[in-house]
C-alpha cells in the first residue's frame, strides 16, 4: 500500500468512533501541531490521549479532504473537520480546517507536521475546501 493509501485510510476513518484508530500511527510518531492555541508536540501516548478526548465528546469527527499530494513517502492533505456533538446530534458543524504534512514509516503514520485555524463558516471559505474523491 503506498503513502497516500494510508493516509487516504485514515481521512476516511470517524475518529469519534473507530476503536482502532491508533493502528494508524507508529509507536514512535510525532505529531507537531500549530493551532490557533499555539504549538503542541504529541508523541504516541499524547495523540491516544486527545484521540480519547475526540471519542468522550463527539458522535462523529470527520475528514473532509480537498487536497492529497504524495511525494515518496511524504503526503500533505488540505482538510476540514466536521463534528457532531453529544450537546447537538441533530447538526453536523465545520469544527477546523488543516494542512497536515505526514511522513510515512513501515505502513504507519509516523512524523506529522499540522497547522489549523477555527473553520470560517462563511459559504465561500466552506466551498473552498470542497470534498474530493480522495
Amino acid at each position: 500500500m503506498s503513502s497516500k493509501d494510508i493516509v487516504r485510510k485514515f481521512y476516511q476513518s470517524d475518529l469519534a468512533i473507530d476503536e482502532s484508530i491508533m493502528d494508524f500511527f507508529h509507536n514512535d510518531c510525532e505529531l507537531n501541531w500549530n493551532s490557533s492555541k499555539g504549538f503542541s508536540k504529541l508523541d504516541y501516548k499524547g495523540v491516544e490521549h486527545m484521540l480519547s478526548g475526540v471519542q468522550k465528546s463527539y458522535l462523529s469527527f470527520k475528514f473532509r479532504v480537498s487536497h492529497l499530494l504524495e511525494d515518496n513517502n511524504v503526503v500533505t492533505s488540505r482538510y476540514t473537520i466536521y463534528a457532531t456533538t453529544i450537546e447537538r446530534p441533530e447538526k453536523e458543524d465545520a469544527i477546523a480546517h488543516f494542512i497536515s504534512i505526514w511522513e510515512v514509516k513501515e505502513g504507519k503514520l509516523f512524523r506529522g507536521f499540522e497547522i489549523s485555524q477555527l473553520a470560517d463558516a462563511s459559504s465561500e471559505s466552506l466551498n473552498s475546501y470542497a470534498e474530493i474523491k480522495v
